[in-house]
C-alpha cells in the first residue's frame, strides 16, 4: 500500500492553489506510482494503480495468470498459491493481488515517481494558464516586477509569471523589483517549454490600447485610431479620425488641458506623442503628419507610394526632425516613402544646370549645392576648372576633385534656355482654403541650420538609444503639447 494520511488534504490544497483539475492530478500520481512499482518489481508485471477516495490512499494491484506450472513469476502464479488467495479461482484466470509491501520503493523508483508527478503537474498547469489567458491576448495586463534574468523582466500576474523580453522594454526606462507595471499581452503560448506569456511595452498596440483606456470616444468607436508609429522611449505619432462631424478627434485624445494624453505619456515614462488628424488625401495627410512644420507643396506619386514634400528653407530642420525622427515617423505612420526638400533645393532641381551637376557620379545634392553657391552652374563649367578650385568649392580632396573634373567632361552640355522643366506627377497644395488643416498636437524641434534633405523610408532604422532629447517645442496657434 502506498498512501499517507495527509494525501487527500495535499491533493485538495494543490488543486486549489494551482487551479489544476483534481482528476488530472490523481491520474498523474497513479501513473507515477505505476512507473515506480515497475522499476522496483519488474517492467513486465501487469500493474493497476487506483486512488481510494474513502481511505485517501493509493492502492496497487498485481495481475497474474493462474497456471499449472510457473515459468515466469512476473506474469504467472501457480494454482495452489492462487487458491490460497481465492479458493474459487480456476486455471487461466487472471488473479489480482493487492501489494502491501511496496512502502519502500527505493531511491531510483521514488525519484522516477517524483519526476512523473512534476512533469504531469507542469503540463496541467500550462493548460490551466493557457485557458485562463488566451482570451486576454491583445489586452493590457497589470503585474509586479519579480526579478531580472539576463535582461529579461519576469512579471508576476497573480496566478503565474510572464516574461517581458529586452526588446519589449522601453530603452533607458528602469523598473525595480516590486514595482507595479502595465504591459501589452502580446502572445499566449500553449505548448511552450519556456515562457508561456510574452509581454511588450514597445509595440504600437500598447500605445493604441492605452488610448482606448483613457479616451471613452475611442472605446465607444466614435473616434478611431487610423495609424500609429513609435520609436519607443522617444517619440510617437498616432493618426485619428471621427465618425461624427461634431467630435474633434484630436481634442478628444488630448483631453481637457492635455489630461488624457498626459496620462498616456506618464505611463510611457515621458515618450512624446504627436496626435494628428487622419485624411484619405495623402497630400493633406502628410501635411498633418509633419506638423508643426509648414509644408509649401506636396507632389504625390500614387504608383510608387512616394511623396515629395517641399517646405520653406527655415522649416527644413523642423520637418525632418532630430536625426530624421519626425519624417521617419511620418513615413511609418502613412506607409509611404517621404522625400523632404527645401524650396531652394527644389528650385535647384528644376534647373537644368543643377541637374547636370548631380548627374556626375560621386556628386550628391549637398555637394551640388556647394558648387551652385560658388557660382558653378553646370557640369560643363566644372569640367573647365582646375582641380584645386573644384576641391575648394566642393570642400573635398584634390584627388576626388580631379576624378569629378574628368567625369564632368563626359556629361552632355545642356541648353539652359530651351531646357523644359519636368512636369510634376501630381501637385497637391495642402489646405485648399489657404489656411491649411488645423494644427496638430505634438512636440516639435526648434528650427536650426538647414541640414541635407532626407528621404525617409518606411523600413528606416529606429532611433538610437543614445539620441539626445528633443529640443523645446515650437509654438503656434492652437498647438497642443503632448509630453
Amino acid at each position: 500500500m502506498v498512501g499517507t494520511e495527509n494525501l487527500k488534504r495535499i491533493l485538495d490544497q494543490i488543486c486549489r492553489d494551482k487551479g489544476i483539475d483534481r482528476a488530472l492530478l490523481i491520474d498523474a500520481i497513479e501513473e507515477a506510482v505505476r512507473s515506480a512499482v515497475r522499476k522496483k518489481f519488474g517492467s513486465r508485471r501487469d500493474i493497476e494503480v487506483q486512488f481510494n477516495e474513502e481511505l485517501g490512499e493509493i492502492e496497487v494491484f498485481q495481475y497474474r495468470t493462474v497456471v499449472e506450472e510457473v515459468f515466469d513469476e512476473e506474469t504467472e502464479i501457480s494454482l495452489d498459491e492462487a487458491r490460497m488467495l481465492d479458493p474459487e479461482v480456476e486455471l487461466e484466470d487472471d488473479l489480482g493481488e493487492k501489494l502491501d509491501n511496496i512502502a519502500d520503493l527505493g531511491r531510483i523508483a521514488a525519484q522516477s515517481a517524483k519526476q512523473v508527478i512534476i512533469h504531469r503537474m507542469r503540463d496541467a498547469e500550462r493548460e490551466v494558464i493557457y485557458d485562463m489567458f488566451r482570451d486576454r491576448q491583445g489586452t493590457i495586463v497589470n503585474g509586479i516586477v519579480q526579478r531580472f534574468e539576463r535582461g529579461k523582466m519576469i512579471v508576476n500576474l497573480g496566478r503565474t509569471d510572464a516574461v517581458l523580453p529586452r526588446e519589449g522594454q522601453i530603452p533607458k526606462r528602469s523598473f525595480k523589483q516590486g514595482d507595479r507595471i502595465r504591459a501589452y499581452l502580446q502572445e499566449v503560448r500553449q505548448d511552450s517549454r519556456d515562457a508561456q506569456l510574452l509581454l511588450s511595452r514597445t509595440c504600437n498596440e500598447f500605445l493604441i490600447k492605452l488610448f482606448e483606456l483613457e479616451v471613452p470616444e475611442i472605446a465607444e468607436g466614435i473616434v478611431k485610431i487610423m495609424g500609429c508609429s513609435r520609436e519607443p522611449g522617444f517619440r510617437a505619432k498616432i493618426a485619428v479620425s471621427s465618425i461624427e462631424s461634431d467630435v474633434d478627434p484630436v481634442g478628444a485624445c488630448v483631453g481637457l488641458k492635455g489630461s488624457r494624453v498626459q496620462n498616456v505619456v506618464q505611463e510611457l515614462q515621458g515618450e512624446r506623442i504627436d496626435i494628428v488628424p487622419w485624411s484619405p488625401d495623402p497630400a493633406k495627410y502628410v501635411y498633418n503628419a509633419l506638423a508643426p512644420a509648414e509644408v509649401s507643396m506636396v507632389i504625390v506619386d500614387e504608383e510608387n507610394k512616394l511623396l515629395l514634400v517641399v517646405v520653406p528653407d527655415d522649416q527644413l530642420s523642423l520637418a525632418i526632425g532630430r536625426q530624421g525622427q519626425n519624417v521617419r515617423l511620418a513615413s511609418k505612420l502613412m506607409n509611404w516613402r517621404i522625400d523632404v526638400k527645401s524650396e531652394q533645393r527644389y528650385a535647384n532641381l528644376e534647373n537644368p544646370g543643377y541637374r547636370s551637376l548631380i548627374a556626375i557620379e560621386g556628386v550628391d545634392e549637398g555637394m551640388a549645392d556647394r558648387f551652385f553657391a560658388a557660382g558653378i552652374l553646370s557640369a560643363a563649367m566644372l569640367a573647365e576648372m582646375e582641380p584645386g578650385e573644384i576641391a575648394a568649392a566642393g570642400r573635398i580632396g584634390e584627388e576626388q576633385a580631379e576624378t569629378i573634373k574628368i567625369l564632368a567632361a563626359e556629361i552632355p552640355p545642356v541648353d539652359m534656355e530651351s531646357e523644359q522643366q519636368p512636369e510634376a506627377i501630381d501637385r497637391a497644395e495642402p489646405g485648399g482654403d489657404g489656411q491649411g488643416p488645423e494644427p496638430v498636437a505634438g512636440e516639435a524641434e526648434t528650427p536650426g541650420p538647414a541640414p541635407e534633405d532626407v528621404a525617409a523610408e518606411t523600413a528606416a532604422s529606429p532611433q538610437e538609444e543614445d539620441a539626445p532629447a528633443e529640443d523645446q517645442p515650437a509654438t503656434g496657434n492652437n498647438d497642443t503639447e503632448a509630453g
